[in-house]
């Protein structure tokens, strides 16, 4: 029953999970674009510039899960040990500092990890050897954004996020270098522009957007594990630890500062559509544009919500599908930008000290999504009354075929008997 008014409720998603299922997937992920390593034996290596994994596509990762995604070869997301909290600090800094390095050593690797991802540090020579396969311009780009996170990884493991430009400055180290990086390596393949690798700040961005959609929605989860990445400047705001957030008694301040810190992340959105309207390539587009309307969503869900306090608030399954099935183009991306940004708008309350700098937030967003200062064209061609009703008469039509096909094979039996 809770399925069945789940399904009434929000047909689309259903609709879509059968388009999906039913070959839609070869349009959200089309053949990816890939290039030659050079000094590869027999050219059967391949490496995927535009591939990687997307911030929470992949489960078990931990921390590393939070970024926008992984330098495809040697696997930037699993392999920098930073949040592996069975190393020693004063093995792990060095290593964090000196990791690029190794990446050119054929045989180092890392043996005394204890967490359940020590099989990357264990195997390394494995991923180093693809590194090594790889045209050198790659290698570069892959080096150097490796250099950088591991220092900026380095620095963030004794200390906490303070002020709100840290928390740019720790978002930047596990996200905006990814985002930078990836920009670079999509330019130099010429599967895009120059100025995709060139304008940083925009990659940045997009790296950041993402890295604080999860760390804003992740409350409970790091607060559970001992971890702190709301910013102190904020919470301190609210409350005396940021552990208080959680008590039922301050639930009110709390989803003030929940209702701040995701203020402070659509800031990022203007910058995230300048970014996608400058890619060609479809694969490109699609791996980039996808997360991001998964975290404008997920933002809309947490937005003004208590139970970001409580448990976990995901978007429905139904739901991400179809972002996915229509994020293939720059005007699709805008009208879910503007969809989810109205749906905070009509949850700003009055009384919250963040109102007014939500509501300029969202006005930035409206001007950089609304073709020509117009309205925006709703994304839904079907009425959910229609879609419901549909959905009703075919789950009952399913359920009706269902029970007459298995009372005419129990006679068939009977006969046979």
């Amino acid at each position: 029953m809770e399925l069945l008014r789940k399904w009434l409720g929000h047909p689309e998603d259903i609709y879509n999970l059968l388009r999906f299922k039913m070959g839609g997937y070869r349009a959200v992920m089309p053949r990816m674009d890939t290039v030659s390593g050079e000094g590869c034996a027999d050219g059967g290596k391949r490496f995927a510039v535009a591939g990687a994994r997307c911030s929470r596509c992949g489960a078990g990762h931990g921390r590393r899960r939070r970024r926008w995604g992984a330098l495809s070869c040697p696997g930037v997301d699993t392999v920098l040990p930073w949040d592996d909290m069975s190393i020693p600090l004063d093995v792990k800094v060095p290593m964090l500092h000196e990791f690029h390095s190794h990446l050119y050593q054929p045989d180092w690797k890392y043996t005394e990890s204890k967490e359940k991802d020590r099989q990357v540090l264990e195997d390394f020579p494995t991923i180093s050897m693809e590194f090594r396969k790889l045209s050198k311009v790659y290698q570069d780009v892959i080096s150097d954004i490796c250099h950088k996170m591991g220092v900026g990884m380095a620095e963030f493991l004794e200390k906490k996020v303070d002020s709100q430009h840290e928390w740019d400055k720790y978002c930047h180290y596990v996200a905006g270098l990814v985002g930078i990086g990836l920009s670079r390596l999509f330019s130099a393949s010429e599967l895009e522009d120059s100025i995709v690798g060139q304008d940083t700040d925009l990659a940045n961005s997009m790296g950041l957007f993402l890295q604080k959609t999860n760390i804003i929605r992740d409350y409970l989860e790091d607060q559970m594990e001992g971890r702190e990445f709301w910013p102190r400047e904020v919470w301190s705001r609210y409350a005396k630890k940021l552990s208080d957030l959680a008590k039922p008694e301050n639930i009110d301040v709390a989803v003030q500062c929940l209702n701040e810190l995701i203020t402070n992340a659509l800031h990022h959105v203007p910058d995230v559509l300048t970014y996608l309207s400058r890619l060609k390539n479809q694969s490109v587009f699609n791996f980039c544009a996808i997360p991001q309307v998964m975290a404008i969503a997920t933002l809309a869900a947490c937005y003004n919500n208590q139970q970001v306090f409580r448990g976990v608030v995901k978007i429905r399954k139904g739901q991400a599908v179809t972002l996915m099935m229509d994020a293939t183009n720059i005007q699709a991306v805008k009208a879910i930008m503007y969809q989810y940004v109205e749906e905070i708008y009509q949850k700003i309350p009055s009384t919250d000290p963040s109102c007014h700098r939500t509501q300029q937030a969202i006005a930035a967003i409206r001007a950089a999504s609304l073709p020509h200062g117009g309205p925006m064209a709703s994304r839904h061609h079907y009425s959910p009354i229609y879609l419901s009703c549909a959905m009703l008469l075919a789950a009952l039509s399913w359920q009706y075929l269902s029970t007459l096909s298995k009372a005419t094979e129990e006679y068939v039996q009977a006969g046979d008997n």
